[in-house]
């Protein structure tokens, strides 16, 4: 009976043992994976923040071709002469002869401008189709004052003045290229 009682204690023992060695793995095994889902977290995190980062740097690519588009609208204000000589050139492509009378800045919007006074002279239909040339020319441009008389038998003139979007000559255009950079994802 002696023998029974050793081998069951020793049986207990061995069973003890074991739910304790399980019970002592288990909790290795779950702060391992605890350990594991936190560095999961942390490579979908730099994931999904590098894939935003390649997204908003390809807008930025597709971006600054149009920023410098839309830059041609403007008139730069190192390039108010050949500005000038452009709608004069509209001018004589109706047959029309054309004066500027004044060129001022006007900052007073938070886009500064470029005020122009013009007078256009020549055939009545000339000198509308002038006037429309110039107001549908490729530029931030509006006429604000316009004046049409009859001069002379079959000779008109419109004086009117145009505003004209402008940018200092020194702005740069705001997309500029990225650096690329690498995003790695070594963990400790």
């Amino acid at each position: 009976m002696k023998s029974s009682v050793i081998h069951m204690s020793i049986w207990v023992s061995i069973c003890v043992a074991t739910i304790v060695g399980h019970g002592f793995w288990y909790a290795v095994i779950s702060e391992k994976s605890a350990e594991v889902a936190s560095l999961q977290n942390q490579i979908d995190t730099k994931t999904e923040t590098a894939g935003r980062v390649a997204a908003a740097r390809t807008a930025l690519s597709e971006i600054e071709g149009n920023e410098s588009e839309i830059r041609n609208y403007f008139v730069p204000e190192t390039e108010v002469v050949s500005f000038i000589d452009d709608i004069e050139g509209r001018a004589l492509t109706q047959k029309t002869t054309m004066k500027v009378l004044s060129v001022s800045v006007n900052n007073s919007s938070k886009q500064t401008s470029l005020v122009l006074s013009l007078v256009v002279g020549g055939t009545f239909d000339a000198v509308m189709r002038t006037v429309g040339a110039i107001e549908f020319a490729p530029y931030d441009l509006s006429i604000s004052k316009l004046s049409i008389r009859n001069e002379e038998k079959n000779v008109w003139k419109a004086h009117f003045e145009i505003v004209v979007g402008s940018i200092p000559a020194s702005t740069e255009p705001s997309t500029k290229a990225v650096e690329q950079k690498t995003v790695s994802f070594i963990f400790p």
